[in-house]
């Protein structure tokens, strides 16, 4: 017996995509490969006539069902596990893998958790900030030309996970933190280790990357990240308590 990822638990996110003939051809992409959940970010020309066009009239529920967001942070603030997509690479882009290797990983994630699968703009692809709300990236090789059209990318991914399989085995990924949970930790550690002086409020994206790159390897579940929130509370609540103790100890009637 082999085992396939879940379609129900994978979501393709089209964020800032600049031609609504795009959209409509991802739309069919996404039908043809078995996947039926789609939803665009602050799309620059939201024409329903030109993605109905392209979509054809048999991925006709995948257009009905779009969902649309403001911003991408919202769109993913309800997923377990993000991956993203990028043609550029670079110190700020980690944890890379071809569809292929990671469709095959996401097998166990997509059992009990919702997983997003993002694509960038036509002209820009992913930026900095978007690729850190990412858990990893997907690259498609390519030969001198990187540059795809997005529904041919959206095409070239969900093929992988279409196809991806591996034998049944009693692997297990437990329900993993939402992104709208670990993007509250990274604010809070963020404050934190800039009033302790430990990365520099000047430029502190720095250092919050590296932590990011090294925190998403591990699956982290709400009770973990609840655990280290408590921990930067304490630490917060003993650095004021140090402040304080130190002013009544120079003003002693102050404290009295």
């Amino acid at each position: 017996m082999t085992e396939k990822i879940n379609p129900d638990h994978v979501a393709i996110v089209l964020n800032r995509p600049r031609y609504p003939e795009n959209i409509g051809s991802a739309a069919r992409a996404i039908k043809n490969m078995g996947f039926s959940r789609l939803m665009v970010v602050d799309p620059e020309n939201y024409d329903m006539g030109k993605i109905q066009r392209l979509a054809t009239h048999a991925a006709k529920d995948v257009v009905e069902g779009i969902k649309l967001f403001a911003d991408l942070g919202t769109a993913l603030s309800s997923f377990h596990y993000v991956v993203g997509t990028t043609a550029r690479m670079g110190a700020q882009r980690q944890m890379v893998s071809s569809p292929t290797e990671l469709a095959s990983k996401l097998i166990a994630v997509a059992a009990e958790n919702q997983v997003a699968v993002v694509f960038g703009s036509e002209d820009r692809g992913l930026t900095n900030d978007d690729i850190r709300l990412c858990h990893a990236l997907i690259n498609i090789p390519t030969a001198d030309f990187a540059s795809l059209n997005l529904a041919h990318a959206v095409m070239i991914v969900c093929y992988a996970l279409f196809n991806a399989s591996r034998p049944a085995t009693k692997t297990f990924v437990p329900r993993l933190a939402t992104r709208h949970e670990l993007d509250g930790m990274y604010e809070q550690v963020r404050e934190i280790l800039v009033r302790i002086n430990y990365i520099l409020p000047e430029n502190p994206d720095y250092w919050m990357n590296k932590i990011r790159f090294y925190l998403s390897r591990l699956p982290l579940r709400a009770r973990e990240v609840a655990v280290i929130r408590g921990i930067c509370r304490q630490i917060d609540w003993y650095g004021k308590k140090c402040y304080q103790d130190g002013r009544d100890d120079r003003n002693p009637e102050s404290a009295s």
